[in-house]
């Protein structure tokens, strides 16, 4: 007797016990899913069922827009490794100035200029906790918001073109690359204008919190050479992004000029190395093979489970509650929230959105529009326990004294601003796709 005697409601159950059960076991998301999908590929459809997998395989793999990911892991990986984004910080001493809660302003607006430049998460995270973490501390600002705006500001790159959560939805949800980076950026700006408010507003209540930089430390830096450090990432933004809204460049194509365009800079900067250059190219690498692996299984798993019925079992449940639409997107949400505290985005997306997004269309909403619904969902996933990552990224370079408890403390506040922006997209969703209607 095959797993299809189930029935497909309570394959559906077995399914997904199995997926969190093997992840307890601490094995890699990839493998687990992938195992999973195999079981499910031949118990449910016998042994001649392999060419389902083969296929689903190949329709990933030879996806062209895949193409842009490697290049902007490579940008990157190369930004990470030169003193760009360190002059870039440097640069930005200029505008803290005697503002109470100046520097965290300062460390949120350099964040932003990181994601605009590279659209990966995880390295800003770390380059942040190395440059900004250590300078608000000994500056006598708080502890949990130092980590916050670290953390916080770190995690902007999900959402802030160009984002490799929005190419991977636009990749799944099959819309377009550059109309999803055109709709991001209003929603990402709000973000950015919410943490900021937020940091002056308590900093402006209790300065403590926050101190003003003294004259000495001002006076360190002029405003000609901070323009000289800002010069060179705002071109790198000017290259990538400018390409892409001035339609000089497909994605692809202007992943590669962003590539193109560090390591001209870093080459006249005289800091490209053969050193820096490999373990970009390593680093590229590993994290490549990593969302490739993820997605062979996701894309296996997916397929099964379709024609094992469970797209139409899905979207029956879901279609099936007896409420307005908003309130169907809203436990869509709900979903993705709680999956956020346990798996990695790139798995959530690749699991849930070829299910999700039919739906969504089939109620009437844009799909650009969700697809930055879910980009926000992805930053909160970044930073809410037990598994959030940038907790973990933070740690790596933090001070001893530093506990996981601090940085899941000082999170709450963010995660909060996070979820009112989302609860503000939406219900109004002209701020997500107003620039590309």
């Amino acid at each position: 007797m095959g797993l299809s005697a189930l029935g497909i409601e309570f394959g559906s159950y077995v399914l997904v016990a199995a997926i969190f059960l093997l992840l307890l076991t601490g094995q890699p998301l990839a493998w687990v899913t992938g195992l999973v999908a195999l079981i499910f590929t031949f118990g449910w459809f016998g042994g001649m069922a392999l060419p389902l997998v083969t296929s689903r395989i190949f329709g990933f793999i030879t996806e062209y827009s895949l193409v842009a990911i490697p290049m902007f892991i490579l940008m990157a990986a190369l930004l990470d490794r030169s003193g760009i984004a360190r002059s870039l910080f440097s640069g930005m001493r200029i505008l803290a100035g005697r503002l109470p809660g100046g520097v965290a302003v300062q460390t949120l607006i350099v964040a932003i200029l990181m994601a605009a430049m590279s659209g990966v998460i995880g390295g800003e995270i770390v380059l942040l906790g190395i440059l900004a973490l250590p300078q608000m501390l000994r500056l006598g600002y708080d502890r949990n918001l130092s980590i916050g705006v670290v953390c916080a500001g770190g995690s902007l790159g999900t959402m802030m073109p160009p984002s490799i959560v929005l190419i991977i939805y636009g990749l799944v949800a099959s819309v377009s690359i550059a109309d999803l980076f055109v709709a991001a950026v209003t929603p990402a700006l709000l973000l950015l204008a919410f943490y900021v408010a937020y940091v002056l507003f308590i900093c402006w209540r209790n300065p403590t919190l926050g101190p003003p930089m003294t004259k000495e430390e001002m006076s360190q830096e002029s405003l000609g050479s901070a323009l000289k450090s800002l010069a060179a990432p705002l071109f790198i933004v000017l290259v990538v992004l400018g390409s892409i809204y001035g339609g000089i460049a497909s994605i692809t194509e202007a992943a590669a000029l962003g590539v193109s365009a560090v390591l001209l800079i870093s080459l006249f900067r005289r800091e490209l190395t053969f050193k820096m250059l490999q373990d970009s190219l390593v680093h590229t690498l590993e994290t490549c093979g990593m969302i490739i692996w993820i997605g062979i299984a996701a894309a296996v798993l997916v397929g099964v489970y379709n024609l094992m019925g469970g797209n139409r079992f899905v979207a029956d449940a879901i279609l099936g509650i007896d409420a307005a639409p908003v309130v169907i997107i809203m436990v869509m949400m709900l979903i993705l929230l709680v999956l956020g505290m346990f798996l990695d985005w790139i798995g959530i997306a690749l699991l849930t959105l070829p299910i999700f997004v039919p739906i969504v269309i089939q109620l009437g909403y844009d799909p650009i529009w969700f697809g930055i619904l879910f980009a926000v969902n992805m930053q909160v996933s970044y930073l809410t326990p037990p598994f959030g990552p940038a907790a973990f990224y933070l740690k790596s370079v933090a001070p001893r004294e530093i506990t996981l408890k601090h940085i899941y403390t000082a999170l709450l506040p963010f995660i909060a601003l996070q979820l009112v922006v989302l609860a503000i997209i939406l219900f109004f969703p002209p701020i997500a796709t107003w620039a590309v209607n």
